[in-house]
């Protein structure tokens, strides 16, 4: 039976880690974040689970990795600043393919910027959060119910792709309180993915040996296998290598293994748009609760809105993109920020003259906002 629950977006998010097998929380407190952390120290020792706050961010991700690459479901969390101080151990985590979820409830910057207020400004941060060449996973709920569903399956993504997985919380979702209806517990559990493990003779075992779509297969430090974790280029053992022809398969591989799985990983909500509207928004977490209500009081007064909702923002749903910049003459982009979607909505769809709706000011953009918008544009 589905659950109902009245809860916040970030205690929701601890939740979905307990619901999905995490064991250990490595991180250290950060507004507006902070409060995954505080439930995670109360959840995981309820199930034999470790939670620990370290030092600062750096020594979160770190101790975060070490567990994972001795088996266990593994996560940490912060906010932008945090992920800035967290982005050479992010990288090592690309390079070694070692799994992790990162939630990031997001807020304004850059630098400190405005710790208590909400804000979209991470988005191209979690697209590369760190140096060198690979490809990153973002997923961005859009209310309180994918809080918990979006965490869960960021699990899975890591546990089968072996790479850390972003959930881009904001600070509006992360400290709302409502009901929220969670899946039935038994069928998140039949759905939980398992990293893949070497069951072979110990001498045979070469991790990073695997086709070119192809995940590598770590098993659990501890257990009789050896082999070398770097955040070197590396070889099929996982020992440093400078050879060109290893290298360069090494890293189109990292590419490989998540692009060829597009389809996969993408997932969109489309709100309002089967009776092909006159104007269309493209707007991702909490902004697009106040879209959605701007479009049904618009319906209201005759005026054919409709809302394309990104989920998995990396990768980009760029083929849908380019669709609806094809079929869209009038299309309104909404964040809270500069536009740092915008850029990537753009590049797909090859179009330059969408209308824009950005705040970078701390303030959410209202449902009066969208609709003084959408009438501004339609009476064009």
């Amino acid at each position: 039976m589905p659950r109902e629950v009245v809860s916040t977006g970030n205690q929701l998010a601890a939740l979905a880690a307990i619901d999905a097998g995490c064991k250990f929380f490595g991180g250290y407190p950060i507004t507006p974040s902070s409060e995954v952390a505080h439930e995670m120290s109360k959840l995981l020792p309820k199930v034999g689970g470790v939670f620990i706050q370290m030092e600062d961010e750096i020594a979160g991700i770190s101790v975060a990795l070490g567990a994972s690459m001795s088996g266990v479901k593994s996560m940490t969390n912060t906010s932008g600043p945090g992920i800035s101080l967290k982005a050479e151990q992010i990288g090592l985590g690309f390079m070694a393919e070692v799994p992790l979820v990162i939630t990031n409830v997001m807020r304004g910057g850059p630098s400190t910027g405005l710790p208590t207020r909400p804000a979209q400004g991470d988005i191209l941060q979690a697209k590369a959060p760190t140096h060198g060449d690979y490809q990153s996973i973002a997923l961005c709920p859009g209310n309180l119910d994918e809080c918990y569903t979006e965490v869960v399956r960021a699990f899975n993504i890591a546990e089968k792709l072996m790479t850390p997985v972003f959930v881009l919380l904001d600070e509006t979702l992360g400290h709302m309180v409502g009901k929220a209806v969670l899946p039935d517990l038994e069928e998140v559990k039949a759905s939980l993915v398992e990293r893949r493990k070497f069951e072979g003779d110990p001498k045979d075992y070469r991790p990073y040996d695997v086709p070119d779509d192809e995940p590598a297969i770590l098993n659990p430090f501890f257990q009789g296998y050896r082999y070398h974790i770097t955040g070197l280029h590396h070889g099929p053992t996982g020992f440093p290598t400078e050879d060109a022809v290893l290298s360069q398969k090494l890293i189109d591989r990292l590419f490989n293994k998540i692009l060829s799985r597009r389809d996969e990983l993408e997932s969109n909500e489309e709100f309002m748009m089967d009776d092909n509207p006159d104007l269309l928004i493209i707007a991702y977490g909490s902004v697009s609760l106040a879209a959605k209500e701007a479009i049904k009081e618009l319906r209201k007064e005759g005026l054919k809105v409709g809302l394309f909702r990104p989920i998995t923002l990396w990768p980009s749903p760029e083929k849908k993109l380019e669709e609806l910049g094809q079929k869209y003459k009038k299309i309104l982009v909404a964040e809270m920020n500069k536009g740092q979607y915008l850029q990537e909505i753009q590049r797909a769809m090859g179009r330059k003259d969408l209308y824009t709706l950005l705040k970078a000011n701390g303030r959410p953009i209202s449902p009066t906002e969208f609709k003084n918008k959408i009438r501004e544009i339609l009476e064009k």
